[in-house]
C-alpha cells in the first residue's frame, strides 16, 4: 500500500513553495509524523511530516524546485510492502568463512555499501571511500549530509563555508582567468526574494521620508541596572531595552493614530489595536514576527516574546501567523553596531522606528558639557498619510518617554 505526501496549505495567499531540502533519502524508513522534507515559502520554512510509517519511495521534486499547494511531494510505501523485503535482503551480510555468522559482522559496515542514487553519485564523482565516512542514517547508512560534510572540509570548497546541503547543491563556483579569483553564484531563497520585492515595493509606492532625533539613555540604563536582578528573578527573563521602546511606541501611536494606519486604495484604515512587528535577522534573511496586542502586555511578557521570536527565527520555527499582519514595526540596527540608518517601511504599514547603537558622546546639559549614553532614533513614514508635524511629534514623544521612563508608569 502506498500513501501520497502532498504540499499542505501554507497560509493565506501563499500558493507555492520551494523544496529547501530532503531530510530523508529514497529507501529510508520513516516513522509516523517524522519530518521528511523542508519547504520554504516567502515567509517561513516549514517541515512536512510523514502521514504514515513506511519507506520513502519516490521523491517527485529536487531541491530548489517550486511546488504548488496540493502537489504530490513523494510516495511512502507501507513497511510491509514487498519492496521493503528487497531492502532488507540487500542489507543482509553473507556468512563469513569459517562459519562465522552474519550477526557477528558490523551492520554499520554493510549499511555503508548501500547508497541512495544521490549519495552514490556524489561519492563516485569525488572518489570517496564510503567506508571511511561516518554515517548518521538508519543502521549507520550514509546520507547526503554525511558526504557533503566531508566535501565541505576539503580545501577546494573552503570558500563555501558552512553552507547547508541545499546551498551546496545550488552553488556554482566559477573560475576566472586568474586561478586565484573565484566567484560563487547561489540562487536567492524565496524569503530573500520576498524581502527584496517588498522593500522595493515600499520605495516605489510610498512617499517615504525619514525624520531623526536622539535620546539620552541614562535614565533607562539606570532603571535597568537597579532592577534587572530582581526582574529576572521574578519573571525568569532578562530586562532589555526593546520592551521600553515597544511601550513607548504604543503610547505614541495612541496619540498619533495616522502612524498606526494604512492606505487601502482611496481610504485610510485607522487601527485601534497595536500589533508591533519586531524585525529579526535570521540565517535566511530578515523576518518580522508580530507582537499581538502589545498595549495589553507588560515589560516581562514583551521581553519573553521577543526572546522567543529571536530563538525560533534562528531555527526557522516561526509560524506564518506570527509573521502576518502588524500595524507598526521596530528595527534594531544597534545589535549589529549601526550608529544611524534610515529604515524602509514594511508595507502596508505607514511607520517604522529604527533604533541604534548606544554610544557615549559629549552633550550640552544645562550649560555644561557631559558625557552621556546617546542613541540616534529614526522614524521612516509614508508622507501620503502622515504629515511632517505628526512624524516629528511622534518621534519626540518616543524620546521623552525613553529619557524619563516614569512616564510609562504614570501613562503620560
Amino acid at each position: 500500500m502506498s500513501t501520497e505526501v502532498v504540499v499542505p496549505a501554507l497560509g493565506e495567499s501563499v500558493t507555492e513553495a520551494t523544496v529547501a531540502g530532503w531530510l530523508k533519502n529514497t529507501g529510508d524508513m520513516v516513522a509516523l509524523d517524522e519530518p521528511i522534507v523542508e519547504l520554504e515559502t516567502d515567509k517561513v520554512t516549514v517541515e512536512v511530516n510523514s502521514p504514515v510509517a513506511g519507506m520513502l519511495d519516490r521523491p517527485n521534486f529536487k531541491v530548489g524546485e517550486t511546488v504548488d499547494v496540493g502537489a504530490i511531494l513523494c510516495i511512502i510505501k507501507d513497511s510491509n510492502d514487498n519492496t521493503q523485503a528487497v531492502v532488507d535482503k540487500e542489507t543482509l551480510v553473507p556468512t563469513a568463512a569459517g562459519g562465522e555468522s552474519a550477526d557477528s559482522i558490523s551492520v554499520n559496515t554493510a549499511a555503508k555499501t548501500i547508497l541512495s542514487p544521490s549519495v552514490r553519485k556524489i561519492v563516485e564523482e569525488n572518489n570517496l571511500d564510503p567506508k571511511q565516512i561516518t554515517g548518521t542514517g538508519k543502521d549507520g547508512r550514509l546520507v547526503k549530509g554525511d558526504v557533503l560534510a566531508v566535501l565541505n572540509s576539503r580545501a577546494d570548497l573552503k570558500n563555501v563555508g558552512e553552507a547547508k546541503d541545499e546551498d551546496l547543491e545550488q552553488a556554482v563556483v566559477k573560475e576566472t582567468k586568474s586561478a586565484s579569483r573565484r566567484e560563487e553564484r547561489v540562487k536567492m531563497s524565496r524569503l530573500r526574494q520576498a524581502v527584496a520585492r517588498r522593500l522595493k515595493e515600499a520605495q516605489n509606492t510610498a512617499a517615504m521620508l525619514t525624520t531623526y532625533n536622539e535620546a539620552d539613555m541614562s535614565a533607562v540604563i539606570s532603571m535597568r541596572n537597579d532592577y534587572k536582578v530582581a526582574f529576572e528573578a521574578k519573571y525568569k527573563v532578562r530586562l532589555g531595552f526593546m520592551s521600553f521602546f515597544v511601550k513607548a511606541c504604543v503610547d505614541a501611536l495612541r496619540d498619533l493614530p495616522a502612524v498606526n494606519a494604512e492606505i487601502a486604495e482611496d481610504e485610510i484604515i485607522y487601527k485601534n489595536y497595536y500589533d508591533i512587528g519586531v524585525a529579526v535577522g535570521s540565517p535566511k534573511g530578515l523576518v518580522v514576527p508580530v507582537l499581538r496586542d502589545a498595549d495589553k502586555k507588560g515589560l516581562a511578557e514583551i521581553e519573553r516574546s521577543i526572546s522567543d521570536f529571536g530563538a525560533r527565527a534562528r531555527d526557522g520555527k516561526l509560524t506564518l501567523d506570527e509573521l502576518s499582519g502588524g500595524t507598526f514595526t521596530i528595527s534594531n540596527g544597534g545589535v549589529y553596531g549601526s550608529l544611524m540608518s534610515s529604515p524602509i517601511l514594511n508595507p502596508p504599514q505607514s511607520g517604522i522606528l529604527g533604533i541604534h547603537k548606544i554610544q557615549e558622546r559629549p552633550i550640552a546639559v544645562n550649560g555644561s558639557v557631559e558625557i552621556r549614553p546617546m542613541m540616534y532614533l529614526a522614524l521612516s513614514y509614508d508622507h501620503r498619510i502622515v504629515d511632517g508635524r505628526e512624524a516629528v511629534t511622534f518621534l519626540v514623544k518616543i524620546k521623552e518617554t525613553i529619557e524619563d521612563p516614569r512616564r510609562l508608569v504614570l501613562e503620560l
